[in-house]
């Protein structure tokens, strides 16, 4: 349904080279970045500031200052004199003057006080103003702070492997933890500068120690920036030339990058990344990859120092041909035995992933990858050496804009199991900041026990499952909220629903449109369809409605999950609108909540309105969207309910 923008094909260097070098002896191939082909780059927008989670005390602790309260629907009532009796009394007891500030869309009304009062005193002035004849309900006007991540960043909605309906269910991680306190070592290309990394970066080293691969002229150093690994035609056994890939730094991305509203954020977006460079141009050597994996876990290495902030997680999104060997999992076996998980890939050869290396080192967790339809990526391995699969098809993430030499900061979307390898190290990292004493044995295992079957069979062998990051942190004692990003099987409507057809599976069946209203099958939240309204980029007007009976003596709701793509810049003005109505006949229209291209990129959001003041009425629930003569809005729907209880 979203236009992308022009795409720009772009190879990666030596990515499916056969074999990680073992010693020139062996005669084998240099490691190299375990990648597919990119798909298309895409520019970032400007968006609204993202919530973050919070940390702060409760804001509710010491008392209110105000009160929501709902009257009777009387003619006593109907003016400010008139509802001023009600707290009258309960202010004189409180000890306090009260002011009536505003009614809210639901018909309450917002009173203050001229103090705070304690939570004993606020108690007791709401059981006195419960006590008047004129009043239904009252509750304190609490403060909320945000339980966990909602990112703005303008690339978030396109990030299908967190939030997709067969990606690893991310957001309801950030609920309990966003990674704060774990370092991720990638052992890649190093890293480029970039503002949706750069935050995130603590201090790598360069272990390339042969100067043509490393290309910064001095081999070994403490600067792990990505020199660019391109080749020239027949240069690194191709026949083609390669521009340079930037893999580092779009592994790096997926890990951890910052939710800032640019671009993209990471699984872990407030992890730290440290960059750790062992490919360059052709490749990396295993020495080299060898001593990079133990310093990453705080070893000691000859002619390098100390690593001052040591890894909690190693991703190494390389690979080649061969058995393990010696020298590869004593490495791996020192920084386990350390305590740090070393996480890789699969390999891309669509082949069993015991005949790649590291895949096939013991105590690694082996990650292969799957695409948004929940299958195994065409070009993934697979078989007994997989311990899990991610996402690792369409991924878009930090990558530099230079075709040899670094450039500018861009986003490209790269397929490979290198892809899925730094969603698992990411989702590792969450892990470790929420239970530190867990060892990579019980980190492997809980990825393992929490992983949920593969929605499409993976016969070849696909581990334990597709990872799923909400259980796996709630299984170290985390929370299991209900995510409102999260997806949801395709289900009947739930009992007690009131509307017909409310996921839009069978098209227009109880559903009336008018203007540029339809049903498409493009990302919906959960089934097959989803409603959409507008997107045409000039003044329009569409609606979707249904007409209901809302049962009497009831208290209904509304819910409703929303997806809004908008080419509308502004994070802060509502050009393009979507209104939430009833239309109550002779009595008017209501509108019960707005959403606009403000709204953009943060992926479906679930939102529930009350809808009890029509009970006992037949009305017409109406989704309005409009656009004006500028850039184009969606407005997504889907997974609608009306329950009554």
């Amino acid at each position: 349904m979203t236009p992308s923008p022009p795409s720009r094909t772009r190879r990666l260097g030596a990515l499916l080279a056969a074999a990680v070098v073992a010693g020139s002896a062996l005669g084998a191939s240099p490691a190299v970045a375990v990648d597919a082909a990119p798909d298309a780059s895409r520019p970032a927008a400007s968006a609204p500031a993202r919530t973050a989670a919070s940390t702060a005390a409760d804001p509710n602790a010491d008392g209110y200052d105000s009160f929501i309260v709902t009257y009777k629907e009387t003619a006593s009532v109907s003016g400010p004199k008139g509802r001023a009796l009600a707290w009258g009394k309960a202010a004189k007891e409180a000890g306090v003057s009260v002011k009536e500030l505003r009614e809210t869309a639901l018909g309450s009304h917002v009173i203050a006080t001229d103090e705070k009062l304690s939570p004993s005193a606020s108690a007791a002035f709401m059981a006195d103003l419960k006590a008047s004849s004129l009043v239904e309900a009252v509750e304190p006007n609490a403060i909320m702070t945000a339980s966990g991540l909602t990112p703005a960043d303008p690339s978030y909605g396109q990030q299908w492997g967190f939030t997709g309906v067969n990606g690893m269910r991310v957001p309801g991680a950030w609920d309990s933890t966003t990674g704060t306190g774990s370092i991720v070592a990638v052992i890649d290309t190093g890293i480029t500068s970039h503002a949706d990394l750069n935050a995130n970066v603590v201090a790598g080293y360069d272990f390339i120690s042969n100067t043509t691969s490393s290309r910064d002229g001095n081999g070994r150093d403490a600067n792990p920036a990505d020199e660019g690994d391109w080749y020239l035609a027949g240069e690194c056994g191709d026949p083609n030339p390669s521009n340079s890939s930037w893999h580092g730094t779009h592994v790096a991305g997926t890990v951890a990058a910052a939710a800032n509203t640019v671009g993209v954020v990471g699984v872990a977006p407030n992890a730290k990344i440290q960059p750790v460079r062992v490919l360059g141009k052709c490749g990396g050597s295993l020495a080299d990859i060898a001593d990079a994996i133990v310093w990453s876990a705080g070893g000691s290495v000859p002619g390098a120092p100390l690593n001052a902030t040591p890894a909690d997680v190693i991703n190494m999104s390389l690979g080649g041909s061969g058995t393990c060997g010696t020298t590869y999992q004593n490495a791996i076996n020192a920084a386990v035995g350390r305590g740090v998980p070393v996480v890789v890939a699969a390999g891309n050869e669509n082949q069993p992933a015991a005949n790649a290396r590291p895949a096939n080192c013991q105590n690694t967790i082996t990650v292969a990858a799957s695409d948004s339809s929940g299958r195994r990526s065409s070009f993934s391995n697979y078989g007994s050496a997989v311990d899990v699969t991610a996402p690792g098809s369409s991924i878009i993430s930090t990558v530099n804009t230079g075709t040899t030499r670094p450039s500018g900061a861009g986003y490209a979307s790269y397929n490979g199991t290198s892809m899925a390898t730094p969603h698992v190290a990411g989702l590792t990292a969450l892990m470790l900041t929420k239970q530190p004493g867990l060892t990579p044995a019980q980190v492997e295992s809980t990825l393992k026990s929490t992983a949920r079957a593969m929605p499409v069979t993976c016969s070849e062998g696909c581990g334990a499952g597709l990872a799923d990051a909400t259980a796996a942190v709630a299984a170290v004692g985390g929370t299991a909220p209900t995510d409102p990003t999260a997806p949801v099987e395709p289900a009947p409507a739930p009992s007690g629903n009131l509307l017909v057809n409310p996921g839009f599976e069978s098209g227009a069946t109880g559903w009336s449109g008018t203007g540029r209203s339809r049903y498409e099958s493009v990302s919906p939240h959960s089934g097959i369809y989803h409603g959409v309204l507008n997107n045409l980029g000039y003044a329009n007007t569409a609606t979707l409605s249904q007409t209901v009976a809302v049962p009497a003596g009831t208290t209904t709701t509304l819910s409703y999950w929303v997806r809004v793509d908008s080419a509308e810049t502004s994070s802060s003005t509502a050009y393009d609108k979507l209104s939430v109505q009833v239309r109550d006949g002779a009595y008017g229209t209501y509108t019960l909540k707005t959403h606009s291209n403000v709204e953009k990129g943060r992926g479906w959001v679930q939102h529930t309105v009350d809808v009890s003041r029509f009970a006992g009425r037949t009305v017409t629930l109406q989704f309005r969207g409009v656009e004006d003569s500028s850039a184009w809005t969606a407005f997504s729907l889907d997974d609608l309910a009306l329950s009554a209880k």
